[in-house]
């Protein structure tokens, strides 16, 4: 499965972006996606998980409530809808697929290339 990430920018505090991440190859096997994030001079972080049917989401404490995500079967393509964001957000954000519900990067398989994020004060 490839992976390209996008809808990054630059957002004054408070603001809102939309990250999506389309899914192309043998899309067939993906179970679940996330998103995370690294932001500098820290390690990667996870953000938000979906299964790929869209029963079961799940999010890292430091988000619930602001970020939401969500997915387009038909499209291949998963979104982070951002809301409420803090400079604490900034980042360069990462989709990845994993075989699992897991939240460990050694869990997921194949990784997009990344969408960078920064928030202003």
């Amino acid at each position: 499965v490839q992976l390209q990430a996008s809808g990054g920018g630059l957002v004054q505090a408070g603001g809102s972006l939309r990250l999506s991440c389309a899914a192309s190859g043998h899309t067939s096997s993906i179970y679940a996606m996330s998103w995370f994030r690294q932001a500098p001079g820290e390690e990667r972080e996870f953000v938000a998980l979906i299964k790929w049917s869209g029963t079961i989401t799940y999010y890292a404490d430091s988000v619930k409530g602001r970020f939401t995500i969500s997915r387009d079967n038909a499209k291949n393509t998963m979104y982070l809808q951002m809301n409420s964001l803090l400079p604490e957000d900034t980042a360069v954000y990462y989709c990845a697929t994993t075989r699992t519900l897991g939240l460990l990067e050694n869990e997921y398989d194949s990784w997009g290339q990344g969408t960078e994020v920064t928030v202003s004060s």
